[in-house]
């Protein structure tokens, strides 16, 4: 007779493997009904577990991966700290890694994951369609998205309404007396620069204006992406009287385009930007800012996740909070 596997005991009880091990090592946040299942299978099939796998079940049960795109970014700096106070309150550590939105990376780093036997991950994922969890979902190991979709698993995420965001950038920019603004948008597969682009377009629609597409620059969310976006603007005939400019790096290179253009915003040109850079800056009060609540994002997707790592089924749920126009 074959040797019973977690595997085994995981079907038995109608649970995922990573349950098992955690009611197995007795692990946190296990509901007590999944609890009792679990261990009525154990009871059942005879399940012996083996000790050193054992041991190395349970360094990892406790672990969370949190996988982001860029870790020289501010924006998500706030986000692990809320990621981290809230696994560390229920008794988790976190891991984390930085894919520099690189999707050969990225997959690397969820190699990593599924072969530790992490307890569950949180992904920012570099592309809404090619990032592939499937490693992840195989061995039972739930994923929450933040602040980004993925297109490629119907998994939960949070993040915020970015569609409306940048409308209302717009339409304040427009309040302002600007009539042509250029927007710098972010890179096609990820899923906030589609929606900043749309609320962009639904902004200028809003206020009767027109789209044209020459003020539409696209970068890739990295400061030197934002410079040559915006001189490449800067250059048109005539030149766009406001910027948006769609994530808080970017913005960076932005100012920095303005200045070498002899420049001076809001007196020579209005700007809005995603993501409060006012400590790079100095100056929020002269631009239109967006605010996202980053370290609600954080703790809101550990706390989803850790549901789901106790047990919970549930259909994918979406968390959608508010940014704050300022």
């Amino acid at each position: 007779m074959s040797q019973i596997t977690i595997k085994d005991v995981a079907r038995q009880a109608g649970v995922s493997p990573s349950t098992v091990s955690r009611v197995l090592n007795q692990g946190p946040t296990v509901a007590a009904e999944l609890r009792e299942r679990v261990l009525a299978a154990v009871r059942q099939l005879g399940y012996r577990p083996n000790s050193q796998a054992r041991f190395l079940r349970t360094r990892a049960t406790t672990v969370l991966g949190v996988i982001i795109s860029d870790i020289t970014n501010p924006f998500f700096t706030s986000m692990v700290r809320g990621a981290e106070d809230a696994a560390s309150k229920a008794g988790y550590s976190v891991v984390l890694a930085n894919t520099d939105e690189d999707l050969e990376k990225e997959q690397r780093y969820i190699e990593v994951a599924a072969a530790e036997n992490m307890a569950g991950v949180l992904l920012s994922p570099a592309s809404a369609t090619r990032t592939s969890i499937a490693l992840l979902t195989e061995r039972g190991i739930p994923v929450v998205t933040i602040d980004r979709r993925l297109q490629t698993a119907r998994v939960d995420r949070v993040g915020v309404n970015n569609v409306k965001a940048a409308q209302d950038a717009v339409l304040r920019l427009v309040d302002q007396g600007c009539r042509r603004i250029g927007f710098i948008a972010g890179p096609t597969e990820v899923t906030t620069a589609v929606d900043r682009l749309a609320g962009y377009r639904h902004g200028l629609k809003a206020a009767g204006l027109p789209y044209r597409p020459e003020l539409v620059v696209r970068g890739d969310y990295r400061i030197e992406g934002g410079r040559s976006a915006a001189h490449e603007l800067l250059g048109l005939q005539p030149r766009p009287d406001a910027l948006f400019v769609s994530n808080n790096l970017m913005t960076l290179g932005a100012v920095t385009a303005l200045r070498e253009a002899g420049l001076r915003y809001p007196d020579d040109i209005a700007l809005a930007v995603f993501d409060d850079m006012s400590w790079a800056l100095g100056l929020s009060e002269e631009m239109t800012l967006i605010s996202q609540p980053t370290y609600e994002i954080g703790r809101q997707a550990t706390e989803l996740l850790l549901r789901r790592v106790a047990g919970e089924n549930f259909p994918p749920r979406h968390v959608v909070l508010s940014a704050t126009l300022h």
